[in-house]
């Protein structure tokens, strides 16, 4: 059988959108609208003729409406197999008629648990008739058409206005669909008893979903698929719920970088203005300053080779004059919270720039897991949330940092915990000064970080590198004293790193010998 006439429809929703216009054209197609609840009552408001589901089952919903289409009349109406004499059989024997068409979208349960509902709230907002209709219909789509997304109504009345049937590449569609969509709802009932309700950390099984699918134009490279989904359920809001205001559309690497600045910038939500400069997912450039052009000539200092092509991101409102000044560089994307007529109008001139407007910047501090694949398995584990105030410090050498020491070197921190390991990152005077990131060792990302420095005061002929009087910080400890030499012979003065060496005494004795103030904060950020 291919297509499928449609002579009874059951319509059950929680998303309401949509419906009345669908039950209109669905009745003036002569189709028979069977109901529940609340769905039946806006239909009949609408001046619709609606048979209730209990008219079929001879029961009314009973239980708080927790028991209403769980019946032989209605399953039985949708799993009959039409060609199977005995299906067909029984069906005449108990008065069952087929239904051919299934509208349901389920009770909210994301909504209700995102709004904090109390327990019983969140328990009666689990959905059991409606998923148990929606998988009744998609097994037998060979006769049924089940229709989950309110987006699709449009798609459904175009088969039916054609043909006055659902084709079956069409019902096949809607099948993968609401498998899907049941399967999300389910993995979303499951995360929350787990990880809200039972406070388990890792659950026996982890269910991750994702929906709506943005397909992009290939992945890292031209020769991989690439999509964008957006979580299930409750999450934290950033690059994926963006507003873009102009440009190309993103890449995978768009993404992915985007959200690198995102995070970084995350930091300094509520500080003094800071511009953040990623490349590849790693930051080049940083600052704070008074204004935020002035933080972005102080980041864009610190690496502009790098810059050219990058992402850039902001903690506050991004205005005309900054943005005069990121259009001077080629720039792939720019993101803020807010954007002021004059930026926007600034940026209207570089027609393939992305601008991206978060709104609120998200907590760097929050819970989650990450998730990575690995040949045969997941990698899980939390995010790197951690923390440490000046409090949190520890001075191991003789000399203590002076108060500016301190604040550079927390600054130069906060840097380089978004930076891929092995990472070190010099910083002066709410600036970074240079970076090294991603080396295989600590000695060689120390010295070009140094090198970068030595680069960006040759191009800009200052009287000497940034890095001279600058505070270094390492992601991880010096397992040798040669990366501390090497940040000591750039000109550091002061040192943030988290100890934990056997050898710490040997860099200890080595930042004493060269007059350096080190501190230990007890806490790695290795990046991978």
């Amino acid at each position: 059988m291919s297509d499928v006439a449609i002579k009874r429809a059951l319509l059950s929703v929680s998303d309401k959108s949509g419906l009345v216009d669908l039950g209109k054209a669905l009745a003036a197609k002569g189709v028979e609208l069977v109901s529940t609840g609340g769905t039946a009552k806006a239909l009949r408001e609408a001046g619709l003729e609606v048979k209730d589901v209990s008219d079929l089952t001879g029961f009314p919903e009973m239980m708080d409406g927790r028991v209403k289409t769980l019946h032989p009349m209605v399953h039985g109406g949708l799993l009959a197999v039409r060609d199977n004499p005995e299906h067909a059989a029984a069906m005449e024997e108990h008065a069952i008629g087929a239904i051919d068409l299934v509208v349901v979208n389920l009770y909210p349960f994301e909504a209700t648990v995102a709004k904090g509902a109390e327990r019983d709230e969140i328990i009666e907002n689990i959905d059991i008739g409606g998923p148990s209709m929606v998988r009744s219909a998609a097994k037998n789509h060979q006769f049924v058409t089940i229709v989950t997304d309110p987006a699709d109504y449009d798609t459904l009345l175009g088969e039916l206005e054609a043909s006055g049937a659902t084709s079956l590449d069409f019902r096949r569609k809607c099948v993968a669909k609401a498998f899907a969509a049941t399967a999300a709802y389910d993995s979303m009932i499951s995360q929350w008893f787990g990880f809200s309700d039972q406070q388990q950390l890792f659950p026996d099984f982890l269910a991750i979903n994702g929906k709506a699918p943005v397909t992009l134009r290939y992945g890292e490279n031209p020769h991989q698929k690439a999509a964008l989904y957006t979580p299930v359920g409750p999450h934290a809001k950033g690059i994926a719920q963006a507003e873009q205001l102009q440009g190309k559309e993103l890449s995978y690497n768009n993404y992915n970088d985007a959200d690198a600045a995102l995070e970084l910038c995350a930091e300094f939500a509520g500080g003094e203005p800071a511009v953040v400069i990623v490349k590849h997912a790693n930051p080049c450039g940083v600052a704070q300053g008074a204004r935020l052009i002035d933080a972005w000539n102080e980041a864009l200092q610190c690496d502009s080779v790098s810059a050219f092509g990058g992402i850039v991101a902001v903690n506050t409102e991004l205005d005309g004059e900054t943005a005069e000044a990121i259009c001077q560089i080629f720039t792939e994307v720019v993101i803020a919270p807010s954007v002021s007529d004059e930026a926007r109008a600034a940026f209207a001139k570089k027609k393939n720039l992305r601008l991206l407007v978060t709104g609120d910047l998200p907590d760097p501090r929050r819970g989650g897991l990450l998730v990575k694949p690995i040949t045969g398995g997941l990698l899980v584990q939390t995010r790197d949330n951690g923390a440490i105030t000046e409090a949190d410090l520890k001075v191991v050498t003789k000399r203590e940092p002076t108060s500016q020491e301190l604040k550079d070197c927390l600054f130069a921190w906060t840097v380089a915990r978004h930076v891929k390991s092995n990472a070190i990152v010099y910083a002066k005077d709410g600036a970074t000064a240079g970076i090294g990131a991603g080396q295989m060792n600590r000695r060689d990302s120390s010295r070009i970080a140094a090198i970068k420095a030595a680069e960006a005061a040759e191009k800009y002929s200052w009287d000497q590198s940034r890095a001279v009087g600058s505070a270094v910080a390492s992601d991880a400890f010096f397992p040798f004293a040669d990366g501390l030499q090497a940040a000591a012979e750039a000109g550091a003065t002061a040192i943030i790193q988290p100890g934990g060496s056997i050898r710490d005494e040997e860099v200890v004795a080595a930042a004493d010998e060269q007059g350096l103030a080190m501190v230990f904060t007890g806490m790695r950020h290795f990046r991978h």
